[in-house]
């Protein structure tokens, strides 16, 4: 095969974003590393060096430590527990996949949450030994919170307790309980054994009573298609580019939805209408060795688009389909992780980024805090490390946005300290506020009430209440 047809072939494969989490020991780690090498995605220089490393730092007695091939950092080696978020990519002839190894540790949560982000599957392990933890609920109502609908159990270490299918239909139940009350869509239970490789690519033949796929096998095959609207169309403008006198182009990547030329838009949060005159696909050149146009455009797209009428557009405003609107507001109801051992600090100012908007804002109320392992609401004056709550956030101007179980780009942000620009947090919008929501539905009462005050006046004959 050459080389244009086989990157052609890669090109064309579907992706998949997994991550894998779980309480401390669990086995995140060491089901990666057996997954690389089953699959044979490891290069020979790699394998030598994780041999060798297996005699100094490895856990598993005579046999290669799998573990290492995720876990880069000489911390992690020594203490045999990840602390940072490891990616790793490789591909199989059906989809290609990109990994993120997560830490088990509560201390590393803030880690776990950043991985979970971007995931589309996640792969939660249990030790078959000592069942459902505290570590395991936490990282379950953080896999759901960040909005991930398919989430894959991996009872592990079956081998240690005699590949019993008692235990598995235990741990089983008892994980459907938790999945209901969280409300998790769909879930998925698979017994393995990282450390010998059972179910892991391959069916093992140690558990004929296990009639479902090996884990790589339901990752090839699983639908992870939303049911979001992909009708509605969110651009972010992140630059304006007017090289010269006679163009002048808004460029970005469209986060959600398609866009054609000729197309109706608004500009948010100023308002202001306009048409799509042309768009230029950033990643293509024409035959005349330019920029190539395009007719129509759709997400993950980076392209650039022109309007037909002259009007102030800048970085950070979003354009939008006309007659699919997102809220524009700068009182939101958030959903916040907190992830700096500085405590978060009611009324404190912070700049918040979102999509290609920075914008400064503050906490003006914390709603309630969440006990992540009874799930209880608690009333709290601060926030601490790891801690999640429902806040009110007040923003210096509106900005328009989508809660985040429908646009996860323009329904997510993250926190910044204004002082040492660290990210001190991470956010998911729900919706309005409701001081924000009362003002709407005043505005709008006040509308209605003066239209019909006008068909009274001048149309009489028309019946005011089907108005």
């Amino acid at each position: 095969m050459d080389i244009i047809s086989y990157l052609k072939e890669h090109e064309n494969k579907d992706m998949l974003r997994f991550l894998t989490c779980g309480s401390v020991d669990d086995g995140k780690s060491t089901l990666i590393g057996r997954m690389l090498y089953d699959s044979k995605m490891i290069f020979d220089d790699q394998l030598s060096a994780v041999e060798s490393e297996s005699k100094k730092y490895g856990t598993t007695g005579e046999k290669i430590d799998m573990a290492l091939l995720v876990d880069g950092l000489q911390s992690e080696r020594e203490q045999g527990i990840t602390i940072d978020v490891a990616y790793r990519f490789f591909t199989t002839e059906k989809r290609k996949f990109i990994i993120a190894d997560t830490p088990g540790h509560e201390q590393y949560t803030r880690n776990m949450a950043t991985g979970a982000s971007t995931a589309d599957v996640a792969i939660i392990l249990i030790d078959a030994r000592k069942g459902i933890l505290t570590q395991t609920r936490r990282h379950s109502f953080i896999v759901n919170l960040l909005g991930i609908e398919h989430v894959i159990v991996a009872i592990n270490k079956m081998d240690l307790v005699d590949f019993s299918e008692e235990t598995y239909n235990e741990i089983s139940k008892a994980y459907g309980t938790l999945a209901d009350e969280l409300g998790i869509k769909n879930t998925y239970y698979i017994p393995v054994s990282a450390l010998d490789g059972d179910n892991i690519v391959d069916k093992s033949s140690r558990m004929p009573w296990y009639q479902g796929p090996a884990l790589l096998r339901l990752l090839e095959s699983m639908d992870i298609s939303k049911e979001q609207t992909q009708e509605n169309f969110r651009f972010p403008v992140q630059y304006v580019n007017r090289p010269n006198l006679d163009f002048r182009g808004f460029c970005g990547s469209i986060a959600s939805g398609r866009v054609k030329v000729g197309d109706e838009v608004t500009v948010l949060p100023s308002g202001k209408m306009s048409k799509i005159k042309s768009i230029v696909d950033s990643s293509a050149i024409s035959e005349s060795n330019r920029l190539a146009l395009v007719d129509e455009a759709y997400a993950p797209m980076a392209i650039t688009i022109t309007t037909e009428d002259e009007i102030d557009i800048s970085r950070g405003d979003m354009i939008v389909h006309t007659h699919s609107l997102p809220s524009v507001s700068n009182n939101l109801k958030v959903m916040l992780v907190w992830m700096d051992e500085q405590p978060m600090s009611i009324g404190r100012t912070y700049d918040i980024k979102r999509a290609t908007s920075v914008i400064a804002g503050s906490f003006e109320k914390i709603n309630y805090k969440i006990d992540v392992n009874s799930f209880e609401r608690m009333q709290v004056e601060e926030l601490g490390l790891n801690d999640i709550a429902s806040c009110r956030m007040v923003l210096t101007r509106p900005i328009a946005s989508d809660a985040y179980s429908t646009n996860r780009l323009t329904g997510s942000f993250i926190v910044i300290d204004r002082m040492t620009n660290n990210t001190v947090g991470a956010g998911m919008i729900v919706g309005l506020s409701r001081r924000d929501q009362g003002a709407l539905t005043k505005e709008y009462t006040n509308a209605e009430r003066e239209l019909n005050a006008y068909i009274r006046k001048y149309f009489p004959e028309w019946d005011c209440k089907a108005v």
